[in-house]
C-alpha cells in the first residue's frame, strides 16, 4: 500500500531493505546486537515518511468513510492512512512514529522526529521503536481477527500474502464474505471455493476499481 507513496519495502529488494539485512534491523536479536544501527534505521525510516504523502489508494478508501463503515487493519507502519483521514486504522506490525520503553511494553508514546540511544522512558529504561520484530508476539492479532470475522467484505491490497500471521487473516472470513484482492502482481490464492476477485493494478487503480464493484453489490 505504502510503496506507491515512495515509502521502501523490504520484500521488493529480495530481503534487504534500504542495503540492510531485516534480521540486523527488525528482531530482538539484531536490537541486542548493535542497537545504535536499529534506532538509525528507523530514524531514517521516520525521516523518509515526513517527505512522502498518501496517495490515491489512501484518500480513496478514506473517502469510503462517507458512505460505510470501513476499519484498516495495516501490515505498514507508517500512518498515511490516518494522513488520508481515515479514523479507524489498526497496525498489526506497529507505528514508526511512536516508541515504547524497553522495560514497560505499556509504555507507549508518540515520537516525531529522531530516536537517539540514551532516550528514556521516565523509569529510566531505554526506549526503542514501536514496531512488531520478528520473532515477536503481534499484539493486535486477536483484535484483527475479530474485525475480519465480522467483515461484510474484505478486501486485501498491495500484500504478498507472505508474511504470517497477517496472511492468514482471511481464513477467518466468513463463508459467504465478498474478498477483493488488489495486487499489481497478486500471489497465488487458493480459492477453496470462496468468493474472491482479483484486481491485478496497483492501489491506486484498485482501490477505484474495488469500490466500483462494491457499489454494485
Amino acid at each position: 500500500m505504502s510503496a506507491e507513496s515512495g515509502v521502501s519495502t523490504f520484500r521488493d529488494a529480495g530481503g534487504l531493505w534500504e542495503g540492510h539485512d531485516v534480521m540486523e534491523v527488525a528482531s530482538p536479536q539484531g536490537w541486542e546486537k548493535n542497537p545504535q544501527l536499529v534506532l538509525e534505521f528507523y530514524n531514517q525510516r521516520r525521516r523518509q515518511l515526513h517527505q512522502v504523502q498518501p496517495h490515491a489508494g489512501h484518500l480513496a478508501l478514506s473517502a469510503l468513510q462517507n458512505k460505510y463503515q470501513v476499519q484498516i487493519v495495516t501490515q505498514n507502519v507508517d500512518n498515511l492512512h490516518e494522513r488520508a483521514g481515515s479514523q479507524q486504522v489498526l497496525h498489526l506490525h506497529g507505528e514508526l512514529m511512536k516508541v515504547r520503553s524497553t522495560g514497560n511494553d505499556n509504555y507507549i508514546v508518540p515520537w516525531e522526529n529522531d530516536l537517539n540511544w540514551g532516550d528514556t522512558c521516565p523509569s529510566g529504561f531505554q526506549l526503542r521503536p514501536h514496531i512488531v520484530w520478528f520473532g515477536e508476539a503481534v499484539p493486535a492479532m486477536h483484535q484483527a481477527i475479530t474485525m475480519v470475522e465480522r467483515a461484510e467484505v474484505v478486501v486485501v491490497i498491495g500484500t504478498s500474502l507472505q508474511v504470517y500471521p497477517a496472511a492468514g487473516l482471511l481464513n477467518y472470513a466468513a463463508s459467504t464474505t465478498p474478498i477483493f484482492y488488489i495486487d499489481p502482481k497478486p500471489a497465488a490464492v487458493n480459492h477453496f471455493g470462496r468468493n474472491i476477485q482479483v484486481i491485478p493494478e496497483t492501489a491506486g487503480k484498485g482501490v477505484p476499481l474495488f469500490i466500483e464493484k462494491l457499489n454494485q453489490l
